[in-house]
C-alpha cells in the first residue's frame, strides 16, 4: 500500500503502525516546562508578533500565517549551526510495515548541509482550525514515523503544529507519543512556544551532534 503524508489521521496511524497516544509523557513534560532569558529587544519582537496575530489570526490563510508570523517566530530563535540546519519543503518517505508513505515536510531540523539526514524536529503550519481540510496531526506524526524508520539513531522525535492561533506540540518516543494541550500564541503563552522552540537547540546537540 502506497498513502501520502497528507491523507492519514491519527486514528488511523495509531491502528496501522501500533502507536499509542498517552497522556503523560517525561520527555513532553520536561520540554515545556523549560525557560529562557530574553533581551529587551527579543520580548519587544515578541509582543509585536503576537499583536500581529491578534489582529490577523482569523483572516491570513496559510502562506500569510507562515510568512508574517511563524517565519519571524523562528528567525527570532535562529537554528543557524555548524552541526545541523533547517529544511522546508523537502521530500520524505519511507516504507513502514509494508506500507510506502511519502510527502513533503514544512519544516524540519536535520543533520546535513544541502540534504536533510537524521531529522529530529518537525513543523507544520495550517489555516485556521475552522478552515483545515486535513487532520494535522495525522500529517505530522506520520512524517515523524517515517523519520523514524529511516534514522539510525533511534532517538526521540520532537515536533509542533499550528492551527491559527494555536500551537501543539507533540513527542514520538519508540512507539508511544503525547499532544499538548493548545498553546496560544495570542496570549502570554507566545513566550512558552518560544523557549520550547529554544529548547530544541539543546536537544539536538545532546542526541544528533
Amino acid at each position: 500500500m502506497k498513502k501520502a503524508f497528507e491523507l492519514w489521521e491519527y486514528e488511523e496511524i495509531e491502528n496501522e503502525f501500533n502507536l499509542t497516544s498517552v497522556e503523560n509523557l517525561s520527555l513532553l513534560t520536561e520540554w515545556l516546562n523549560v525557560s529562557i532569558k530574553l533581551s529587551v529587544t527579543e520580548k519587544q519582537t515578541i509582543v509585536d508578533l503576537r499583536n500581529k496575530l491578534r489582529k490577523k489570526a482569523d483572516a491570513w490563510n496559510e502562506d500569510e500565517l507562515k510568512f508574517f508570523f511563524i517565519s519571524p517566530l523562528i528567525n527570532l530563535v535562529n537554528y543557524n549551526s555548524d552541526k545541523y540546519s533547517a529544511f522546508t519543503q523537502r521530500p520524505l518517505s519511507a516504507k513502514i510495515k509494508d506500507v510506502e508513505v511519502s510527502g513533503r515536510v514544512e519544516f524540519m531540523l536535520a543533520k546535513g548541509k544541502q540534504n536533510p539526514r537524521e531529522p529530529f524536529f518537525f513543523l507544520h503550519e495550517y489555516k485556521q482550525e475552522r478552515k483545515r481540510d486535513n487532520d494535522p496531526l495525522g500529517q505530522l506524526l506520520i512524517s515523524m514515523l517515517a523519520a523514524q524508520e529511516n534514522n539510525t539513531l533511534k532517538h526521540p522525535l520532537y515536533g509542533c503544529y499550528v492551527t491559527g492561533r494555536f500551537w501543539f506540540f507533540v513527542v514520538l518516543e519508540g512507539d508511544k507519543y503525547a499532544t499538548s494541550l493548545a498553546y496560544d500564541a495570542t496570549q502570554d503563552d507566545i513566550f512558552q512556544i518560544v523557549a520550547s522552540l529554544q529548547e530544541i537547540k539543546n536537544y539536538i546537540e545532546k542526541f544528533l551532534i
